[in-house]
């Protein structure tokens, strides 16, 4: 064993690499992507790794590894859940022969995320075990734990992380490499009674599957990540609990910790593995309480299920969360927020006031006078990069529109920022390649609209292509535009199928996107440098008044992939303050100095955009790869 300061996904990682999986796949998704990543980096050399197309891709194949023996984790976000849950839901009922780990990187807040989906919620709706970590340790033996029950279990086993698992930060022990276990798979062994899903296997196994969480209730109360702090006498009247889990048990020990002494603090219950519900545990946690509050995100989970083991064995108790009003029903949970809702629960903002009133100095149950208030940090609306070639593609789509009726259906990625001021050329955004369909939709409703639709290269492999096959098949009239960088930028520039790159390095053939259009049926499909804006305004006009489904191939770099060559400098003497540049553009490294435009050097990249759309010639200096 050695120490190691890791990041929650690292230690997760490192975890699964302990537990000898041996095929890892998964799609980007913060705040998931480093799991993946990190077991690439640190492959000892007999683990698969791929970046899938998409998560369903993703499931398949950690299933089809672990039904040959293979312990297999496949990774995501929570709304990724979303686009695998098709075969998860029939894996559940299938199960699997080696362990298989599905790691669902929850998101509250959300942070980065469309949604604030609650993956403890999913477990009991696929009726699948899972756990639910509190700190990058427990991260890391969780993990290794989930293979273990997975295997015993010989179904898929759930691992809950949330954003300040993944990207804190803990050092903790780890096991070396010579100490990881090496799980050697048998092979696949065909049983079609096992392996075939038919409506026959899928009742008989969904009793087995009731059967086996019923069972699994009392095991887990005995798992060591399920505990009761204190396990002894509960605080004097009224008798108090607080049921918590994952980040929120941290918050509240920490408030505990500085609110109480230790002998008068609430008895509290830890769960980590929030479906099966550790109901044996909860009955003795909540044995002589009086009431209970629910410490949790996003969804009353163990409030649920709390009530339920109440009702079910005719506890008198007061439970108390989300569904009361005494906890917020939505957002992640934060230190200042878990304090407020303790206070309140213990009573001991009523205690402050008293003695205050009083004049009773601070002592035990009594907050601190108040420090002033902070100043308010500046607000920095996500924008994006300067240089980056979606400005340019943008730009000229809105250029060559320009008034025409139009709506501009978008997608999820960098290019979502497209919908800010002053570009405004994002009217919707639902999903992973929603937008092709949505234009769809309009058009079928709306035929005189010149329908747009933006997708990225990596989403376009994702969950692109089945929109334009749709598009073209029921005879559609739509512009499809694919803003291609080279890159899965948003998630930190991992490689795709059009990058020809693999995840462990492998140079491979590109699939190439303009013959994948061409193979539907697209016969007019253009390639266009987004940054010659003559060019591309030229394409935009000629491409959207064509008949039926056509594309354009924004190409062009990341501008965090490549290097800027030169900046662009504004000559201030030629500069007539019409702020074209600024009110049109909207990039970060553009700026209004005493009347006249001006470049940030330390951001500008040379993409020379500000210097097409000058009017007089005043910028210049930029120089374009």
């Amino acid at each position: 064993m050695h120490e190691e300061f890791l990041m929650g996904n690292e230690a997760m990682a490192l975890g699964a690499l302990a537990a000898g999986v041996r095929v890892v796949a998964g799609y980007p998704g913060t705040p998931s992507t480093e799991v993946l990543d990190t077991i690439a980096r640190r492959n000892p050399g007999n683990v698969y790794v791929e970046w899938s197309v998409n998560e369903k891709a993703g499931m398949e194949v950690a299933a089809g590894a672990a039904w040959s023996g293979a312990r297999s984790l496949v990774t995501m976000k929570q709304v990724g859940l979303n686009v695998a849950s098709d075969p998860l839901m029939s894996l559940a009922y299938l199960g699997v022969k080696a362990g298989m780990v599905v790691l669902v990187a929850d998101d509250p807040g959300p942070i980065s995320s469309q949604t604030e989906q609650d993956t403890r919620t999913f477990a009991r709706y696929s009726k699948l075990p899972c756990f639910d970590p509190s700190s990058v340790a427990d991260a890391y033996h969780m993990i290794q734990d989930a293979f273990e029950l997975s295997e015993r279990l010989n179904t898929p086993v759930l691992m809950r992380p949330t954003t300040r698992i993944d990207h804190g930060y803990e050092a903790i022990q780890v096991a070396d490499p010579e100490q990881w276990k090496d799980c050697q798979p048998d092979g696949f062994q065909r049983d079609p009674s096992r392996w075939v899903i038919f409506p026959k296997l899928s009742r008989r196994n969904h009793e087995l599957i009731e059967k086996r969480n019923l069972e699994l209730r009392g095991q887990l109360s005995a798992y060591e990540g399920n505990q009761v702090v204190p396990a002894g006498d509960v605080c004097p009247t009224p008798r108090l609990g607080i049921a918590t889990h994952g980040v929120s048990y941290t918050y509240v020990q920490d408030v505990l910790g500085r609110m109480l002494p230790a002998d008068q603090r609430p008895r509290v219950l830890r769960v980590a593995t929030p479906f099966p519900f550790p109901d044996q545990l909860a009955e003795g946690f909540l044995d002589g309480l009086d009431q209970v509050l629910c410490v949790e995100e996003l969804d009353p989970v163990i409030e649920r299920s709390l009530l339920e083991l109440a009702g079910a064995k005719g506890i008198d108790v007061r439970v108390r969360g989300k569904l009361t009003g005494d906890a917020p029903t939505a957002g992640e949970n934060t230190l200042e927020g878990v304090e407020a809702m303790l206070w309140a629960f213990l009573g001991l903002e009523a205690q402050c006031q008293e003695a205050a009133s009083e004049g009773q100095g601070s002592g035990a149950g009594q907050k601190a006078e108040p420090a002033a208030p902070e100043p308010q940090l500046p607000v920095r609306p996500p924008v994006l990069c300067a240089g980056c070639p979606h400005r340019a593609s943008f730009y000229a789509v809105k250029v060559a529109m320009k008034g025409r009726k139009t709506i501009y259906c978008g997608d999820i990625g960098c290019y979502t920022l497209g919908n800010a001021h002053p570009l405004d050329m994002c009217d919707t955004c639902l999903c992973m390649g929603a937008g092709i369909n949505i234009a769809q939709g309009v058009y079928h409703v709306e035929p005189d609209t010149a329908c747009f639709a933006f997708v990225g290269d990596s989403t376009f492999f994702a969950s692109g292509i089945t929109g334009v096959v749709n598009a073209y098949y029921n005879q559609a009239n739509l512009t499809l535009v694919v803003l291609d960088n080279s890159t899965t930028a948003m998630t930190g520039h991992q490689p795709h199928p059009g990058t020809g790159r693999t995840a462990m390095g492998q140079q491979v053939k590109p699939v190439d996107i303009t013959a994948v259009l061409r193979g539907i049926g697209l016969t007019e499909v253009r390639t266009v440098d987004p940054l010659d804006q003559e060019a591309a305004v030229r394409c935009v006009r000629e491409v959207a008044d064509q008949p039926g489904v056509k594309a354009i191939i924004f190409k062009s770099p990341c501008v965090v992939l490549t290097k800027p060559q030169a900046h662009s400098q504004v000559d201030r003497d030629r500069c007539i303050g019409c702020r074209r540049c600024i009110s049109q553009l909207g990039c970060p490294g553009l700026y209004w100095k005493d009347g006249k435009a001006a470049i940030d050097q330390t951001q500008c990249t040379g993409c020379t955009l500000c210097e097409q759309v000058c009017p007089v010639g005043a910028i210049s200096g930029g120089e374009r790869l």
